[in-house]
């Protein structure tokens, strides 16, 4: 047991060496969000703005690359009632500079329903996400994002077929 110690030790602090720096953060704004259906649509499917927030840490690999795990509460889906969704995601993204201030950020994206229960919407939703950041000074940022849903919002015996899409635009705060 004390060499499975020791090997996670000297992984973790082997890794101190190959990252740059580690900044923690918070960011929010807006979200405009809708649902592509590939099925019947059953109500007025239009666009729902709504909020979102959360944490992030902006670990540096490299002086032009990072990595960037978050965890955030957002509201997605549609504007009819039924049609709403809210999730605690997960996105982990890569972070590239291509300019002094700009980075481009993609990813996989995990999320959580916790809205409702047995409202006939799948508890897991999975998405990629792509967006684009401008660093205003070294704390204080903007971006714009899009995330793409990769997987039915609906449960399987629904007979509803359709995926996520969202919009963020957003400002946040690295400490």
């Amino acid at each position: 047991m004390k060499y499975i110690y020791l090997f996670l030790f000297i992984t973790l602090w082997s890794l101190k060496g190959y990252t740059q720096g580690v900044k923690y953060g918070v960011r929010g704004g807006m979200n405009i969000s809708s649902l592509d259906f590939y099925s019947e649509i059953p109500v007025d499917n239009t666009h729902r703005n709504s909020v979102y927030f959360g944490a992030l840490a902006d670990i540096y690999l490299t002086k032009t690359i990072s990595l960037i795990p978050e965890l955030q509460f957002s509201y997605e889906g549609s504007k009819a009632e039924e049609l709403q969704f809210d999730y605690i995601q997960m996105p982990i993204l890569v972070s590239i500079n291509i300019f002094k201030n700009i980075r481009v950020n993609f990813g996989p994206q995990i999320g959580l329903k916790v809205h409702e229960v047995d409202d006939m919407a799948a508890n897991f939703g999975f998405s990629s996400i792509l967006g684009l950041e401008y660093r205003i000074n070294y704390a204080l940022f903007v971006d714009v994002r899009h995330s793409n849903g990769l997987r039915n919002v609906f449960d399987d015996d629904s007979g509803l077929g359709a995926k996520n899409k969202n919009f963020q635009i957003g400002v946040g705060y690295k400490f």
